[in-house]
Formats: structure tokens, C-alpha cells, sequence
């Protein structure tokens, strides 16, 4: 069994000084006039976040509040990689039956994604289900270590988030995951679950299109839908699609270079503080439904990505991966799941897609606002969800055996 270890950031002053003499080197490209958000971040965005960084941000200061969180790491055996070390938060409720849960982020997130959703998931009362809660900063991410050798998929990533858990303790647990969480925690439901998985969520479903000799009936929708004027989806489902097609026509050519040439990438990124804060801050503004970004909330994201550990270019080698593997997107049917809906996602799908295609759905919810990054952009409507999917009168209450997140 391996060590936890308690861990605390800690970023060296030469680190700090180097990051100020860049940020004062750092130049800027021109702009066409009236360009807006058409061709990418706007200048002035840059210009006024690159200000801030270099006068007036604190990283002492935010570095302290991270430190409040409670941070961890611990080995992690790998079949063929070896031992990782890995960082997670692990905050336990105080109620000792509580639901353990798992939180797995995506790109390019981090363990800050759940900084707001920790606290209300392991809070008290006699309303609502209590949590456990590991959040995992993926390999290659934050604080995590970074993984030397080609192949790490996302078989490995879910084999890392179950023997976190096990080490935990937590022989039994359920899972939570946005973005690549979603792959992520789809892999170790159907890896790990019924055993050991006894229910995931998330917040991004995907799923291939329909296909006419496997899924008729949903490949009859969609061409309805596409080619009349008797849409079966409902509009929220008609906006998704519509906003589905957008991200797929204009808004993959980020995942596509990571996906590709991400060592080439890596550079830039890896060199460039400007040009990290301006490919994430791109993210942060596009995948949000109108969130009112704070210039420190921003840098303190790029931050945690230009101090991770290994490296900027470590978070993008899973598109490579990912790009490179057949990955298998068939239904996970002995796991149930729930499905929190938020209109300003990537590529929303079809809630009949969702059911067909992803998995035995038992728990379902639209919102009239949110994005991308559900956890920290609708913390409250998140973390509700979760209560409802898995406190008294939900559709998995008690679904782990002797924890249900009540007193007793």
C-alpha cells in the first residue's frame, strides 16, 4: 500500500522571477481593426491580463488560499508505467456514511475546478446526502506527476482514479466527470463497475452519431431533423445540435493540433507564458455561457498549468492518445447514470442519444444556463444535482451498500 502524503504548493521564488522576466519580454502581435473575438483573443484582453500579471497579481496570495484546500499525494502503481505520483484533494464529510465520489476534470482544467463544489458536497444536513470527495489532478496535470512513456490512454487514466480510491479505502464509490472526466469515468464504469462503480454522472455525454443499420430509429430522427421541418428534439435539443455543428465546423482546430503535433505545440506553451494564458483564456471565455471571468480568476487557472509540475505540453498528449486509439464508446448498461444537461456545453446531444448510445440512464436534468465548466461555473446547480440523483427519493439512493449520506 502506498504513502499518502500530505502536500502543500509551493512554487520557488526563481520560478516567480522567472515568469516576471518573461512576462516583461513578452511581445504582443498586431490586431486587425474591429477584429473582436472573430480571429481569436482580442489584444486588449491580452494587453489587460498581461498587465495584470505582471503588476498587481500575487501568486503568494492565491498560493496561500489553494493551500487551504486539502491537497495530497500518494504513489500510484500503473500496469507498464510504473509508480506516478499522484495529486488529488480528499476531503471527508462528517458524516461517516457518506457517499464516496470520485471527481475527475478535464482540459484545461485542473483540481481548481472543483474548488467550489468541495465544500457543498461534503456539507451536512438532514435535507440532503452528504460526500466523501477525492478530487484526481490527472497525470500530466497540476501537481500530478507527468507520464515518460508513449501509450498512456484512457484505460490508464481510469486504472489511476480506481487505485486512488481503493488506497482511499473506498472500495465502493461513485464517480463524477466533465470533459475528458468523462471518458475517464465512462472507462472505469464499464472497467470497474458493478464491483466496484456503483453509479457515475456528468456533465458532457458523448456519443458517435447514429448509425442507419445499428440505431434506425435514431438515425431516422436525425434526418428528420436535418432535412424537414418536423424536428423530433425539443428545442433545447435543437440549440445543442446547433451549437454541436458550430463546434465541430469552428471550434476543433485546438484539439486537433493537441491531437496531432502536441510536442510542437508543447514549446510555445511550455516557453511562452503570453501564449499559454492566451490558448486557455480562448477556452475560458468560449466554453462558458457569459461567466464574469475576474482577471485574477484567470491567472490563477494559467498559473496552476505554467507551475504544474510537468509542464504545460504534459496536459495535451492525452488528445494524441486518445487521436491514436479505437476508443470504445459502447453503452454502459450494468452502471447507472445521471445526466445534468447545461445549454452553452461543446456539443450537447440529444437526451434519446444519451439513453440509446451512453449508458443506462436512471437520472436526467436540463438547465437554462451553464457551460463547460459546470463545477465551477454552476457549482450550486451541480452539486444539487448530484443530491437529488443520490439522496432519498433518488433514482440510486443507497446505491452504495451502508452509505447513503445521511446521519443515522
Amino acid at each position: 500500500m502506498s504513502i499518502e502524503t500530505t502536500f502543500r504548493i509551493s512554487v520557488p521564488d526563481s520560478e516567480l522571477s522567472l515568469l516576471q522576466q518573461k512576462l516583461e519580454l513578452a511581445r504582443l502581435p498586431d490586431e486587425l481593426d474591429e477584429a473582436g473575438w472573430d480571429y481569436g483573443v482580442p489584444l486588449a484582453d491580452i494587453q489587460r491580463l498581461l498587465a495584470r500579471w505582471r503588476n498587481g497579481y500575487d501568486w503568494r496570495k492565491y498560493e496561500k488560499e489553494l493551500n487551504e484546500l486539502p491537497h495530497f499525494t500518494r504513489d500510484v502503481e500503473v500496469d507498464g508505467f510504473g509508480a506516478l505520483n499522484v495529486h488529488y484533494l480528499h476531503r471527508r464529510s462528517k458524516v461517516e456514511g457518506a457517499v464516496p465520489l470520485l471527481f475527475v476534470h478535464g482540459w484545461p482544467g485542473s483540481f481548481f475546478e472543483a474548488k467550489k463544489v468541495l465544500p457543498l458536497l461534503v456539507e451536512v444536513s438532514s435535507e440532503h446526502p452528504s460526500f466523501h470527495v477525492v478530487v484526481l489532478g490527472l497525470p500530466g496535470y497540476g501537481f500530478s506527476q507527468g507520464v515518460k512513456q508513449k501509450g498512456f490512454k484512457i484505460a490508464q487514466y481510469a486504472e489511476v482514479g480506481h487505485k486512488l480510491m481503493l488506497a482511499l479505502g473506498y472500495e465502493e464509490y461513485v464517480t463524477q466527470g466533465g470533459d475528458w472526466g468523462y471518458p475517464v469515468t465512462r472507462k472505469m464504469a464499464s472497467t470497474y463497475g458493478p464491483k466496484h462503480v456503483k453509479a457515475w454522472h456528468t456533465n458532457m455525454p458523448v456519443c458517435r452519431l447514429p448509425k442507419p443499420h445499428r440505431n434506425p430509429l435514431l438515425f431516422l430522427q436525425l434526418i428528420l431533423h436535418r432535412f424537414t421541418p418536423f424536428s423530433p428534439y425539443t428545442e433545447f435539443e435543437r440549440k445543442g445540435l446547433e451549437r454541436a455543428e458550430r463546434f465541430i465546423q469552428k471550434g476543433q482546430g485546438y484539439s486537433r493540433e493537441q491531437g496531432t503535433q502536441p510536442q510542437t505545440l508543447g514549446y510555445s506553451l511550455a516557453d511562452s507564458p503570453v501564449g499559454l494564458l492566451a490558448w486557455i483564456y480562448e477556452k475560458l471565455v468560449n466554453w462558458t455561457d457569459h461567466y464574469q471571468w475576474e482577471d485574477d480568476e484567470v491567472l490563477t487557472w494559467v498559473s496552476i498549468y505554467w507551475f504544474s509540475q510537468a509542464g504545460p505540453a504534459s496536459s495535451l498528449r492525452i488528445y494524441y492518445e486518445v487521436m491514436n486509439e479505437n476508443m470504445d464508446l459502447s453503452p454502459v448498461r450494468e452502471v447507472p447514470l445521471g445526466v445534468s444537461y447545461f445549454p452553452k456545453e461543446l456539443a450537447p446531444v440529444p437526451k434519446s442519444w444519451t439513453r440509446s448510445l451512453v449508458g443506462d440512464v436512471v437520472f436526467e436534468i436540463e438547465h437554462t444556463s451553464g457551460g463547460h465548466f459546470a463545477a465551477y461555473e454552476k457549482p450550486e446547480e451541480l452539486v444539487n444535482d448530484l443530491r437529488r440523483m443520490f439522496g432519498k427519493g433518488g433514482p440510486v439512493f443507497g446505491v452504495v451498500p451502508g452509505m447513503t449520506g445521511y446521519t443515522s
